[in-house]
């Protein structure tokens, strides 16, 4: 919390928190893979802190920031929550249950490979989010982070089906779900809740 209200004191903290995009735009603005690497870390601190904040009692968690800062985010924080079980209870088949089968697919991949998640959740989510779209679409969960002539080709060859070949063979991800122990953008997690992924879907513009 104390981290929090030291960051939220600095400009580029206000910045980020009353921004209407998601910290992670700031990957896309750095011009070298230097910054866009500072870029990734400091996004997934933000993110990290305002979880954190979220998960607490509104009027502890934000009685440093002001009365308006805490207004502005436990507006947002509600509103964000309203979507994520707006979409959650939404047609009880199609979407959710593939974002459901791939949330689940996804947990128990991580402890099979030993990989984890990338330190920043909405990596995870956005690409889980992808897997289940083209499940719905394409009756298989192709890689979502690819360009493909055709799709229902691709689907139906299945080398970019998730888990992919490279992935199978060389515990290789393009997408950064499925990271090894030892890369720069892997986090200590390997299970992320349907209720976050959705959450976090909801949060993006």
């Amino acid at each position: 919390l104390s981290s929090l209200c030291s960051f939220l004191d600095r400009p580029l903290g206000k910045a980020l928190v009353f921004a209407r995009s998601p910290p992670l735009r700031l990957v896309g603005m750095a011009t070298s893979s230097a910054a866009r690497r500072l870029a990734v870390r400091m996004a997934g601190r933000v993110l990290a802190l305002l979880v954190l904040a979220l998960s607490m009692a509104p009027a502890r968690a934000f009685q440093c920031a002001g009365p308006r800062l805490a207004a502005v985010l436990a507006h947002t924080a509600r509103a964000h929550t309203a979507r994520a079980h707006a979409r959650l209870s939404e047609d009880s088949g199609g979407g959710s249950k593939s974002l459901k089968a791939m949330t689940m697919f996804s947990n128990a991949y991580t402890k099979n490979t030993g990989t984890f998640f990338c330190s920043d959740p909405s990596i995870a989510a956005v690409v889980i989010k992808g897997l289940a779209e083209h499940k719905d679409e394409l009756g298989a969960p192709l890689c979502p982070c690819r360009h493909y002539e055709d799709k229902v080709a691709e689907a139906k060859d299945g080398f970019w089906n998730c888990p992919c070949t490279p992935m199978r063979e060389r515990h290789e991800c393009h997408c950064m779900l499925f990271l090894k122990d030892d890369d720069e953008f892997a986090g200590d997690r390997q299970e992320i809740s349907l209720e976050e992924v959705a959450s976090l879907i909801a949060s993006m513009p």
